[in-house]
């Protein structure tokens, strides 16, 4: 089973951590990884887009001129898709971009993503992350401990509002609860930083 040297929040160590290896130290799956970033980018796709098809657009209800004996070509309506001021084709139209992966597969792609942090060193485990008050300046005081100066995914446990509300307004930080843990802020952040707390949760889902 795979240990790391859990720290404190002032950046000493504080002895090590045995990880679960069923979650942390499984041999990485790329494609299902990658699949499940897709699954999750499409997710966030709006689909609004739209335009306004033939029975969408304004007027054209009567006839232009009678179908024989003009000479010119037969039409309907002035609100064709070949007039001027007509409908669209095939244009297109509002729809969720959602699907889902099956479960399994959505569970290995977490797996997969978490055990290549732990691979690439790039998982830290912190005891614990208390704050009296929302006070973003310590929160950059506890990543300089920590020695994260890039992108940083931060799990935190249920009920930690104060760390949260300190680490939102900082940039490149982004932080969830240890159940919103995802494939796609897994593999969007350089660093991993988990408390303690966080850490018995996500191996208690997954596991």
């Amino acid at each position: 089973m795979a240990d790391v040297t859990l720290y404190k929040q002032d950046g000493s160590e504080n002895g090590t951590i045995t990880l679960n290896d069923a979650i942390f130290g499984i041999e990485p799956n790329d494609s299902v990884i990658f699949d499940a970033v897709i699954m999750q980018r499409a997710g966030q796709r709006h689909g609004t887009h739209a335009v306004l098809n033939r029975s969408a657009v304004r007027g054209g209800g009567r006839k232009p001129w009678k179908q024989k004996g003009t000479g010119r070509a037969r039409q309907g309506s002035i609100r064709a898709p070949q007039w001027r001021g007509g409908g669209i084709v095939f244009g297109p139209t509002q729809r969720s971009y959602a699907y889902k992966l099956p479960k399994k597969a959505r569970r290995l792609a977490i797996k997969s993503a978490l055990s290549q942090k732990v691979i690439d060193g790039d998982l830290i485990v912190v005891d614990t992350l208390k704050f009296d008050s929302p006070k973003t300046k310590e929160f950059a005081s506890v990543l300089k401990n920590l020695k994260v100066d890039s992108k940083a995914l931060i799990a935190l446990e249920a009920g930690n509002e104060q760390a949260a509300l300190s680490a939102r307004n900082l940039a490149n930080v982004t932080v969830v609860p240890a159940t919103g843990v995802n494939v796609l802020d897994v593999v969007n952040s350089d660093k991993l930083i988990l408390t303690q707390a966080a850490l018995s949760k996500i191996e208690e889902v997954l596991a």
